[in-house]
């Protein structure tokens, strides 16, 4: 009996030594699992704090930047010194939309993102520079708020067919006339460049008087649109007219995203 009985208490050690290894890899596992998202987290709340500095520094508002590092495992990006991206988001967005800062832009949410971001260990130790290759951001500005800058009375701006539009009510005549027209954009030197054209109504008449006094009336609805500096460096570079608003497209190259400067 005692022959047959002998290679149990072996298997039970050797069950005993697998569940503990299991166990051990378990708690390794939480372990790193922990400092990676402990890891995460400080280097989010590092680059939303920097940001918030640069938002406040150009004289705008924001709610607090959310931060969030894209990839998984953190702590192999690290190792790596590489960062698969970086989104950056300002929620209630609002700037100076002209040099006297009197008047202002509001954006629902400005959407940063930042690729190709290098950052060595040693860099990280020393609180050196977080740097992104590339640097993206896109934001909405509504009709309303547009066509307040132009500051012609009676002015509607939608968006029709991919283009920007405009349609406001001329007096000549003594009559009222609804009159419309399509815009055209440009961007240079970070302004938005609206200048509006074929301008007409059917219901006006074939008058050379009348047609100039349209064509006038053209020229006055055409501005340029100072979007608020933007954070890390961005830069305006195109506009594109959405059903919601102007939507437009910033960029900028080589950025440290964990400076306090702009």
């Amino acid at each position: 009996m005692a022959e047959y009985g002998t290679p149990r208490p072996k298997r039970r050690r050797g069950r005993g030594l697998l569940i503990t290894l299991i166990v051990l890899l378990v708690i390794v596992g939480i372990v790193l699992f922990a400092g990676d998202r402990v890891g995460r987290s400080y280097a989010e709340r590092i680059i939303s704090d920097k940001v918030s500095d640069q938002v406040a520094n150009q004289k705008a508002t924001s709610e607090k930047p959310d931060v969030t590092i894209e990839g998984f495992p953190f702590l192999t990006q690290v190792l790596h010194g590489r960062y698969d991206e970086i989104k950056i988001e300002l929620a209630n967005f609002s700037g100076p939309a002209d040099q006297n800062g009197t008047k202002k832009i509001k954006l629902p949410l400005l959407d940063i993102r930042a690729k190709n971001v290098q950052a060595s260990i040693d860099t990280l130790r020393s609180g050196g520079n977080i740097v992104a290759g590339a640097v993206t951001g896109t934001g909405t500005i509504d009709y309303k708020q547009l066509a307040a800058l132009v500051d012609q009375p009676g002015l509607t701006l939608t968006e029709k067919n991919g283009q920007l539009t405009g349609s406001a009510k001329v007096n000549a005549l003594g009559q009222s006339f609804d009159v419309t027209g399509a815009a055209k954009l440009s961007v240079a030197d970070g302004l938005v460049h609206v200048r509006f054209a074929n301008v007409d109504s059917p219901d006006l008449p074939n008058l050379p008087g009348i047609k100039a006094l349209v064509a006038g009336y053209a020229d006055k609805l055409g501005i340029d649109v100072r979007v608020p500096t933007l954070p890390l460096k961005l830069k305006v570079q195109q506009v594109q007219p959405e059903a919601d608003g102007l939507r437009f497209t910033a960029g900028a190259s080589n950025v440290t995203l964990n400076s306090s400067g702009a």
